[in-house]
């Protein structure tokens, strides 16, 4: 992996960026006949059943680390089985679980995919620990995030503890010196819960799907400018899945990124907003120009697609900016 990266040290934390939010135990399984019903209460046969790890703590921050960052996870875990299986997984790609907790009475979030021969899924989920995320959790955590450039948040939609208290949660963390990104999940929340927290967002960048259904609104650009009236002052823009992404650094400019092909056959697309947040966040901390870290981001999700899963198709930095190099414009 490269070393520590390059740009803005305004902020002198030993972690690039924490993670906070989403942890997840994924179990992988597959080829499951999803148009009758699941083994129609006999025994049916499966590949070998894979465990993995899911959720944004997991999905961006694994790409972070690939990508050459110092990387930290923040989240509440359960006391289970696992729970040493997130840790076991986090821990072996490099990355400092230390202000991982453990809940007294909560499960470990859990996902278990049922995959059929077309790789068309359905999930069955356990949300878990990460539901009792709140303020108290931000505020023991004040520490971690104070020895931190920047805290990425997710998913808002799915953190029913915090989202309601969001705005003094992110003071919390700004008031440490720390930078802020935010990322979005499942239906995406309300544009009401989120309007307050926006000021003290530095990074802000929801999907296409989610970014509607907050704002009402289709338009890419009118979403955005929807965003800087409730106060977004930072980077502010909209995934757009295969048509790439719309990004803006200030009120009126907007710049689109586009989808980048993948280095390798499409295999499993899960995973590919968190990995193109997790390499434009990268190419931000490294001080890179915003189309840059733009690039870099759609590099880092085409790599993602590439691998069953969320993280088995990521690739190192040098491997990542060789891609969005050779397609920079």
């Amino acid at each position: 992996m490269s070393g520590r990266p390059h740009g803005d040290a305004s902020h002198g934390g030993a972690i690039d960026c924490i993670v906070c939010g989403t942890c997840v135990a994924d179990i992988l399984v597959r080829p499951v006949p999803l148009s009758e019903p699941v083994g129609r209460g006999r025994l049916f046969h499966v590949e070998p059943i894979e465990v993995t790890t899911g959720g944004i703590v997991c999905n961006s921050g694994t790409a972070m680390r690939r990508l050459g960052l110092r990387v930290a996870a923040s989240s509440l875990l359960g006391n289970d089985l696992w729970a040493d299986v997130v840790r076991s997984r986090l821990a072996a790609e490099g990355i400092n679980t230390a202000a991982l907790e453990s809940h007294a009475t909560l499960a470990t979030s859990t996902t278990a995919a049922l995959i059929d021969p077309s790789g068309e899924r359905s999930f069955a989920h356990h949300v878990g620990a990460p539901a009792a995320i709140d303020l108290a959790f931000i505020r023991r955590q004040a520490a971690h995030f104070g020895n931190s450039r920047m805290t990425l948040i997710g998913y808002f939609g799915l953190l029913p503890s915090l989202e309601p208290v969001l705005a003094d949660a992110l003071a919390i963390i700004k008031a440490t010196g720390c930078s802020v990104a935010l990322e979005t999940g499942g239906s995406g929340g309300s544009l009401a819960e989120i309007a307050s927290a926006l000021p003290q967002v530095d990074i802000y960048v929801p999907s296409l799907d989610e970014a509607i259904h907050q704002t009402g609104l289709s338009d890419p650009r009118e979403i955005i400018a929807c965003y800087r009236q409730q106060g977004a002052a930072g980077v502010v823009g909209v995934k757009l899945g295969t048509r790439g992404a719309l990004l803006s650094t200030a009120v009126g400019d907007m710049l689109e990124i586009p989808c980048l092909p993948a280095p390798g056959p499409v295999v499993d697309t899960t995973g590919a907003g968190d990995s193109f947040l997790a390499g434009l966040v990268t190419g931000i901390l490294r001080g890179m120009p915003i189309r840059e870290a733009g690039l870099l981001g759609a590099a880092t999700a085409a790599c993602c697609v590439t691998g069953v899963g969320a993280t088995a198709g990521l690739r190192s930095f040098e491997d990542t900016l060789h891609l969005a190099e050779a397609h920079r414009r």
